[in-house]
């Protein structure tokens, strides 16, 4: 009787066994990794490759940290000087060179008016960090207690910011509208919209019986980046700090996201040229690497040593990689070039908006953009929106990455497509992009059913 040769199984591929590590290691908590079960090994610029070897256009770019792209050379540079010099790497919030150059180039970035005097707190190195101590700032310096958020913001994952961000519940924040023009509260949209919010937010201070005292501050995005990249609108910006200026309420501007020349301006509010009380700032500050700092107005500086300390404040490789990287955009005009390719890119996302019902709205500002996807076979509103479909926004990310796109999902129901390439993509990346996205849309609908239980999704002008 002959012998078999039993002949072994493969293994299989070591990034499938590092994923299901992190499945077993990692907490329920984790998000990103969900829906982008890939294994970075390498990247540079908009590119990232896996450990199965395939290659992907990152559109996500670390949430908006890295403004240049991956591995950026500035960045390389700056970081190998500082290890090379023998410089301490750690020193809580003593003074180095290090720091004193990131901070000298911060400032000379800022509004002026605000740059003249300011003040600038190292935090730890998140932005929740930044904006809890944004929040003591503005209660040490008035006195007061309370705070004035918006519907669909988002602050961070501490208590405090937590408790200012849209999914907050049983808060004392109060609440205020937002302008949203595709699904605005007041189902008026435009100017009339925004205004009508504005008066809103000034009855509930000016009325005595509003049950509304006179807050510590107020804290706004002038892109909300995680609710839905909705834009306010330049005019409702210069009325938030008119009416909380007359009322010497300070003003909070989170900039987070859309600091560092991501909307087209090197800061979101120098589109409306209102200068804030407080700037709150991470992400792309700190060159890809962890760093956060608020900059404010001399004359909130009033609370005592210790006031807001934190062990990690003195990220001196951050903040070489974040001066590096302020000086590049600056420059090298790339927040001027981010403003003219995304007002491109919006053109050629309208355009593919008209050929599919699925899209109800694009929107952004430089290239901050979204897309939202909604249910085609469901009624429209009074303003013309219908409901979102976040079945088909999973599914066009899911298509996308097959496609070796990386995209994010936000929005009230996470159905939006949301597009934050690094401000140095050439043209024909930002072109392929858009390829990819337009070829995974058209793949999403023609398989996802609609939130209802109908027809998949088609195009405009096609028979179901």
């Amino acid at each position: 009787m002959a012998l078999t040769e039993t002949v072994p199984a493969a293994a299989p591929p070591a990034h499938e066994g590092i994923l299901r590590r992190q499945s077993l290691r990692e907490s329920a908590a984790r998000t990103y990794a969900r829906s982008l079960p890939i294994v970075p090994v390498r990247a540079r610029g908009l590119t990232i490759e896996g450990a199965d070897g395939r290659r992907y256009l990152d559109c996500l770019s670390g949430a908006g940290t890295l403004a240049l792209g991956h591995n950026h050379p500035v960045v390389l540079e700056a970081i190998r000087t500082v290890l090379d010099s023998g410089a301490p790497l750690h020193v809580l919030d003593l003074a180095t060179p290090v720091k004193d150059a990131f901070t000298t180039e911060l400032f000379a970035t800022l509004p002026g008016k605000l740059a003249e005097t300011a003040r600038i707190q190292f935090c730890g190195p998140a932005g929740t960090d930044a904006v809890e101590a944004a929040f003591k700032l503005v209660r040490t310096a008035t006195g007061r207690d309370g705070l004035m958020a918006f519907s669909g913001a988002y602050h961070g994952m501490t208590a405090e910011a937590l408790a200012a961000s849209g999914g907050a519940q049983h808060t004392s924040v109060v609440r205020l509208p937002y302008p949203y023009d595709y699904r605005c509260p007041f189902q008026t949209g435009g100017e009339r919209g925004a205004e009508l919010a504005a008066r809103w937010t000034q009855s509930l201070l000016d009325d005595p019986k509003s049950g509304v005292p006179r807050p510590a501050g107020m804290i706004l995005e002038p892109v909300q980046g995680e609710g839905g990249v909705i834009p306010a609108p330049d005019g409702w910006l210069r009325r938030m700090r008119e009416i909380t200026a007359d009322r010497q309420i300070p003003l909070i501007v989170d900039e987070v996201q859309t600091g560092v020349g991501r909307t087209g301006a090197f800061w979101a509010v120098d589109h409306s040229g209102i200068v804030p009380d407080v700037i709150v700032l991470s992400k792309a500050i700190g060159g890809s690497l962890p760093l956060a700092v608020i900059v404010y107005r001399e004359e909130l500086d009033a609370w005592q040593p210790g006031a807001h300390a934190g062990t990690f404040r003195g990220n001196q490789l951050a903040m070489a990689a974040g001066a590096a990287t302020l000086a590049y955009v600056r420059t090298n005009g790339l927040d001027r070039r981010a403003g003219e390719l995304g007002r491109r890119m919006v053109d050629r996302l309208t355009a593919l908006a008209a050929a599919h019902d699925c899209i109800g709205d694009v929107r952004g500002r430089g290239l901050m953009l979204g897309v939202e996807l909604v249910d085609r076979s469901a009624d429209a509103d009074a303003m013309g929106a219908r409901p979102a479909d976040p079945q088909l926004a999973a599914a066009v990310q899911h298509a996308c990455l097959e496609r070796g796109l990386i995209v994010e999902l936000g929005g009230r129901h996470s159905a939006v497509v949301r597009l934050l390439p690094p401000l140095t993509i050439t043209d024909e990346q930002a072109e392929a992009i858009l390829d990819r996205l337009a070829d995974a849309i058209a793949a999403a609908v023609r398989t996802t059913p609609g939130p209802t239980g109908s027809s998949p999704t088609t195009m405009r002008g096609t028979s179901p």
